[in-house]
């Protein structure tokens, strides 16, 4: 158990330390049997402890402390049993590109292109509605892949681990980075 929390801290700090964050964004999960450690709400990446994740159950609300998006953490567990780890990035490029895309943002790269053929699916939820709407928004575009945008906030991704997931974040802020360039110079998008 300690060793996936002290995991899930320095996955989160990564997050920040490589741009995917500011200091206070984003959050992340990890599960460990029937116990999901979630990132606090208003957590700083770069004073985070293992000591400071709250435990949260599958099947039951996510106590107070957790992360506002720990709903969405434990629907995606619920709808994809095989997640060990679910990662939210607030990506620029991927943000960017998703303001004008439509419910799927394809890359230009061959990496994005390789990795997410058909795009990755982009949720659109009402920003009035978030806590209703979110978790089962994410969690069905996650069922679909493994990484998804949520329109004008960011990127979800989950995998088997937290290694896998970052995988995915950083695949998709990658690809949205390239694809950003290229269009703005004037390259074809689709």
């Amino acid at each position: 158990m300690a060793d996936l929390r002290r995991e899930l801290v320095r996955y989160y700090r990564w997050l920040r330390r490589y741009g995917l964050n500011d200091s206070h964004s984003g959050n992340a999960s990890v599960r460990d049997g029937e116990t999901v450690w979630v990132t606090p709400t208003g957590a700083c990446a770069d004073l985070l402890r293992p000591a400071d994740l709250v435990p949260c159950r599958l099947g039951r609300p996510p106590p107070e402390g957790a992360s506002l998006d720990a709903a969405i953490h434990l629907a995606v567990y619920a709808a994809v049993p095989e997640a060990g780890a679910v990662l939210h990035a607030h990506g620029p490029h991927a943000i960017a590109l998703s303001l004008g895309c439509g419910p799927r943002l394809a890359f230009d790269d061959f990496e994005g292109a390789w990795y997410f053929p058909e795009g990755v699916p982009v949720a659109d939820v009402n920003a009035a509605r978030y806590r209703e709407e979110a978790p089962a928004r994410i969690a069905a575009a996650l069922r679909m892949a493994e990484a998804c945008l949520m329109r004008g906030h960011g990127i979800y991704a989950r995998g088997a681990s937290l290694e896998r997931a970052y995988k995915w974040v950083c695949t998709v802020e990658s690809a949205a980075t390239v694809t950003w360039l290229a269009r703005a110079l004037g390259g074809a998008g689709r």
